[in-house]
């Protein structure tokens, strides 16, 4: 079936069966690639989108569910000044290893701090308990956050 999606402020028509997921039409319809397939069962968060401002799980997200809904990738967001100072923390922090699980962080990232910004330590790690990292032990990633938070203060 057709669908249109409004993915990254534009409206885009895609093809999409009943069982298609959000994930693989980005992916292989829209080559917008920052949202990786992990797991592909919502555990790792590699592949978090925005829905509706929310980070949600592309793999677990229905194309066909996400009509109407307004869908944000970190393609989507490289022009915002919050994104912008999220990666030059994310790099001066030493929080990226591998990058493969750095989109979805941060996406999350950008959404915790859309919502609070100012987050304590543990509103972070609660903001990013959803996404795995196999490289790290954490300390880094968070430390990014708070350094991005930190920066947007006037």
């Amino acid at each position: 079936m057709t669908l249109a999606l409004s993915i990254n402020g534009r409206i885009r028509q895609v093809q999409a069966g009943l069982s298609d997921t959000l994930l693989t039409v980005l992916r292989d319809q829209l080559l917008l690639t920052a949202a990786k397939r992990g797991c592909n069962q919502g555990v790792c968060g590699a592949c978090t989108v925005l829905i509706d401002g929310r980070p949600q799980r592309a793999c677990l997200s229905l194309a066909a569910n996400c009509e109407g809904a307004a869908i944000t990738t970190l393609e989507g967001l490289q022009r915002d000044a919050s994104m912008a100072r999220l990666q030059k923390a994310f790099a001066a922090t030493g929080a990226v290893q591998c990058g493969f699980c750095t989109p979805g962080v941060l996406v999350s990232a950008h959404a915790l701090l859309s919502h609070n910004a100012d987050p304590r330590t543990d509103e972070i790690r609660a903001g990013l308990s959803g996404n795995l990292c196999r490289c790290s032990g954490y300390r880094k990633i968070v430390d990014a956050v708070a350094e991005a938070a930190k920066e947007a203060k006037p």
